[in-house]
């Protein structure tokens, strides 16, 4: 899995668990120790001080992080547990205090536990783009540059397996170029002299000389790293369930209080209502719930990366999908094979396939599992030569045959030009040639997954009515696609920022979009929408990096799975939260009329504690 964090990434995640465990851990001791202490000799004083220092020391950090966010306008749930906390200082009730700081950074270390730390996305993309380019001299000559030295006119030797460092023409050479990165499809773009290329792509095959059109840094593959940074940090924060109730129940809960001040000017008894109605069950309830929903998504095989992303899942109500390799199967299978009189299908497919046992290029092993499938016996060849990403040529039963591109038989065989360009049709077809005759051609198709009607169905109960196809694949292919699985908004020819531009349109429409994918063409659509899902059974690569949850097996249902998982768990959330709120606000009603101190108060609180977050374990039960 490709989702996994650096070592760096990892202890730095430990280290910010292991802070968050200190308040907690040292309320827990103190009070534990010093009650020990008390019940041995009640009449120990350094007791109430130790008490008293260790909630000034652990209280500090919770009061100052509250001021910090009221200053920024952020009116959120911590407020009465600070100024609970505050209270039980200027009050002497260091019990009380310590109750409270132990529920309040025992929920914020819960949230850290849940939601993680943050993606690697931008990092993983940045150190997959290449570092040096060959520069061409007016001597023929090369020099080795920084990328950011390109400018536009240079020159620049790209040798196989190298990733194009910027978007520019061919001047000399014909290639192959793995162009996955930038459009999701599998098939490589056949270049030469003339042809538009861009940066992120790979050469496969021959040296090419290229052309830089601009400079490196505006490039497709700086912009694609450009896209997912500024998705990501326009994408607005969640805000944290448990604050969207506090919005509410904090001024009530200082209403509460000043009217019992005002009836009885008594302050432990406004402590004992502050104390009461410390909302622990928003602070505890939520991370509970969603560290459970998180869990039973992995039990599902999609790794969730946040407590923020689980809800995010929960809420969407559109789904935009890939094509290939997310709603089909990534590789391109034999669909038909058209044969020419005197040849039949079997014929010309056991040829075909004889020849290419000893061609490495992708439709050649799809024409070889064909013939396996219909049974066919296939003859060794002899004199096999393969053109990578052209064709293959070789002897089978003493007959010349040649099967490829239907560019490369016309320089085969020029004067058969007007049959081959007849065999190639429209789609993704090999001609086949025997002893110098166009047999026919193979016609290849990329296959959408089995069950998709099925899996849309669940969609569609789960409120997702509204499904779109984004695609960097040719407009025709994703009509195709998009009839077979009966999606109607089905858009092709997009380049990476194009998606984005889509994902954003839906949203800015009032649409809660969920994307999926799995190429790095997807990434910044991905970190864009609203919730991001990566299939990373093949790898993953940026594309899980970018996602919000990533599906770690080659099944494309689980993506309902985590949005009911994500509902369940969000819901039982808000449960244990309305349920806690109700069961605090009686608290609150006896705590004014006196009936407890703040001590006894800060235990009832515990108790209801206690109950909310076994309710909210349920989050976890299938």
């Amino acid at each position: 899995m490709q989702t996994e964090r650096s070592p760096a990434a990892r202890v730095g995640a430990l280290s910010i668990s292991r802070g968050a465990m200190v308040l907690p851990a040292l309320a827990i001791a103190s009070l534990v120790v010093g009650g020990v202490v008390r019940l041995a000799n009640p009449e120990n004083p350094w007791v109430w001080r130790t008490w008293m220092a260790v909630l000034v020391a652990a209280g500090v950090p919770v009061v100052v992080r509250t001021t910090r966010g009221l200053l920024k306008g952020n009116f959120a749930a911590d407020v009465v547990a600070t100024l609970s906390i505050l209270g039980a200082v200027g009050l002497g009730q260091p019990v009380a205090g310590l109750v409270i700081v132990l529920m309040q950074t025992g929920g914020e270390w819960l949230e850290h536990y849940a939601e993680g730390r943050a993606s690697n996305a931008v990092r993983a993309l940045e150190e997959a783009a290449p570092r040096t380019a060959h520069r061409q001299r007016a001597d023929g000559q090369h020099d080795d540059i920084e990328v950011s030295e390109i400018v536009t006119g240079d020159l620049l030797l790209v040798r196989p397996g190298e990733m194009l460092p910027a978007d520019g023409v061919v001047e000399r050479g014909r290639s192959h170029l793995d162009v996955s990165r930038l459009t999701g499809e599998a098939p490589p773009d056949l270049v030469q002299h003339g042809s538009d290329v861009r940066s992120g792509a790979v050469n496969l095959e021959g040296a090419i000389v290229v052309r830089a059109t601009r400079p490196a840094s505006e490039s497709l593959y700086a912009r694609i790293v450009e896209l997912v940074r500024t998705a990501q940090s326009e994408k607005s924060p969640i805000q944290r369930l448990a604050d969207r109730y506090a919005i509410w129940f904090t001024p009530l809960t200082i209403a509460v209080c000043a009217l019992a001040w005002f009836a009885t000017h008594d302050a432990l008894r406004v402590l004992a209502v502050l104390v009461v109605a410390t909302p622990c069950p928003l602070l505890l309830a939520t991370p509970v719930a969603i560290i459970g929903g998180i869990n039973r998504c992995a039990r599902h095989q999609v790794i969730v990366r946040s407590g923020g992303a689980l809800e995010r899942l929960a809420s969407v109500d559109t789904a935009v999908f890939d094509k290939t390799g997310t709603l089909t199967i990534g590789r391109p299978e034999v669909v038909a094979v058209d044969a020419l009189a005197p040849w039949t299908e079997a014929t010309m497919l056991r040829l075909a396939a004889s020849v290419e046992i000893g061609s490495g290029h992708h439709l050649a092993r799809s024409t070889v599992d064909a013939a396996a499938r219909r049974g066919i016996a296939l003859p060794t060849p002899a004199n096999v030569v393969d053109s990578p990403g052209l064709g293959v040529r070789g002897t089978v039963d003493g007959q010349d045959v040649a099967v490829g591109a239907a560019a490369w038989l016309t320089t085969l065989f020029p004067e058969k030009r007007q049959q081959i360009l007849a065999a190639r049709g429209a789609g993704m077809r090999g001609v086949v040639a025997v002893d110098g005759e166009i047999a026919g051609a193979i016609e290849y198709a990329d296959h959408a997954r089995e069950g998709l009607h099925g899996f849309f169905d669940r969609l569609h109960r789960l409120g997702l009515r509204h499904l779109v196809l984004l695609s960097g694949d040719h407009q025709a292919n994703v009509d195709t696609i998009a009839r077979a699985v009966g999606i109607e908004d089905a858009r092709g020819d997009l380049l990476p920022q194009q998606k984005v531009e889509a994902v954003q349109q839906l949203m800015q429409a009032g649409r809660r979009v969920l994307m999926v994918g799995d190429g790095t063409n997807d990434a910044p659509a991905l970190s864009a929408a609203t919730a991001g899902i990566a299939l990373a059974a093949h790898g993953g690569g940026i594309a899980a990096e970018a996602a919000d949850a990533v599906i770690l097996c080659d099944d494309l249902t689980r993506v309902a799975d985590a949005i009911r998982v994500g509902r369940y768990a969000v819901s039982i959330a808000r449960q244990s939260i309305v349920v806690g709120l109700g069961l605090s606000g009686l608290a609150m009603v006896a705590a004014s009329f006196g009936y407890f101190s703040p001590t006894t108060g800060a235990m009832l609180q515990e108790a209801i504690d206690v109950a909310v977050i076994l309710n909210a374990v349920r989050a976890s039960s299938e």
